[in-house]
């Protein structure tokens, strides 16, 4: 029979085993965490290398033309961006996709943005310059002008890659399962050079409930899931991206990342990244979480799925600097 004393000590012993546990998951975050940052883990952070020109892979430049593929809506909300707008716009037009509406919603800017929409506006399906409640409202306001069944936004400071438009529209007519794509990612400079990339593994959704590693401007996706998540949320001025892209998780979107570079984020010192990510960002991110993995068991979860992306990017990253990208699956419409 055990006695008292012999009860209080396994209860003892139970309950610092079960402490032991979330503290031995803590730590390994920790030491991961670590390890990535003295192994040089670049995903995440805006500058890699000093700045070089910019040199697509062959196998990255554009493929042949499609011309049945859907139909797509793009917007570019903007303000105070005319110094980069009309490398964006190029970008888009400039790719000759048959089957395109573009938007550019543009907040009242005083620079030289409204000069540069008039020079473009017959190629644009159009564009308006008006006050606006901020860039989720923009965005809102832009998709109400086109009726694409593929939708995406880009900001007025990012570019697509040559070829994207065609790539995208091929993967989507012939997946009609797939609700949201995305791909890799490189990094620009105020000039237009070569500072980064990121190489991103396959889809996560458990690194996804925990942090956004999706990069915006290489991010594509079909209408209905747009409308059975009830759209952008103007209620977020930093994060409505990953608060858009947790709503699609949660209604059973099916996520895909392409193998290949979609866009180029361009990073400068007014960038909203930069300007306002900790005092609003940080906020509205606890937010996001909030909704999606309320309790800490799922929390952890979460974060060690996250911890898995990233170090499973750091191998990618090395893959791809050693020209070895191509062994993942691949795509060619």
């Amino acid at each position: 029979m055990v006695g008292p004393l012999e009860q209080a000590g396994d209860r003892r012993e139970s309950e610092a085993q079960d402490t032991a546990k979330p503290r031995g998951r803590r730590r390994a975050i920790l030491y991961a965490k670590a390890l990535c940052r003295w192994a040089g883990l670049q995903l995440g952070s805006f500058e890699h290398h000093a700045p070089r020109d910019l040199v697509m892979p062959i196998h990255e430049l554009p493929q042949r033309a499609v011309r049945d593929g859907p139909r797509i809506a793009m917007v570019t909300p903007t303000l105070e961006s005319g110094r980069f707008l009309e490398a964006t716009l190029r970008s888009v037009l400039d790719q000759g996709y048959p089957k395109l509406e573009y938007f550019v919603q543009d907040g009242g800017s005083k620079d030289e943005t409204r000069g540069i929409l008039e020079r473009y506006g017959e190629r644009l399906t159009g564009w308006a310059s008006e006050p606006d409640e901020g860039q989720a409202d923009a965005i809102a306001r832009g998709f109400e002008r086109v009726r694409g069944d593929v939708m995406a936004w880009l900001n007025a400071d990012d570019l697509l890659l040559p070829g994207t438009l065609h790539y995208v529209a091929a993967f989507f007519r012939d997946h009609p399962e797939v609700d949201v794509v995305y791909g890799h990612r490189i990094i620009i400079d105020e000039d237009g050079r070569e500072i980064g990339r990121w190489v991103l593994p396959r889809h996560s959704a458990g690194a996804l409930v925990w942090r956004d590693y999706i990069p915006q401007e290489t991010l594509f996706w079909r209408r209905r899931i747009w409308e059975r998540a009830g759209g952008v949320d103007p209620a977020f001025r930093f994060a409505m991206d990953w608060d858009t892209l947790a709503r699609f998780h949660v209604e059973g979107a099916r996520f895909v990342r392409l193998p290949r570079f979609l866009a180029a984020f361009r990073s400068h010192r007014t960038q909203k990244s930069l300007t306002a990510r900790r005092d609003v960002g940080e906020a509205e991110f606890a937010i996001i979480r909030d909704r999606v993995g309320p309790n800490a068991a799922r929390r952890l979860q979460h974060r060690l799925a996250s911890l898995r992306y990233l170090v499973t990017s750091f191998g990618y990253a090395w893959i791809h600097r050693a020209g070895l990208l191509r062994f993942q699956e691949r795509f060619d419409p």
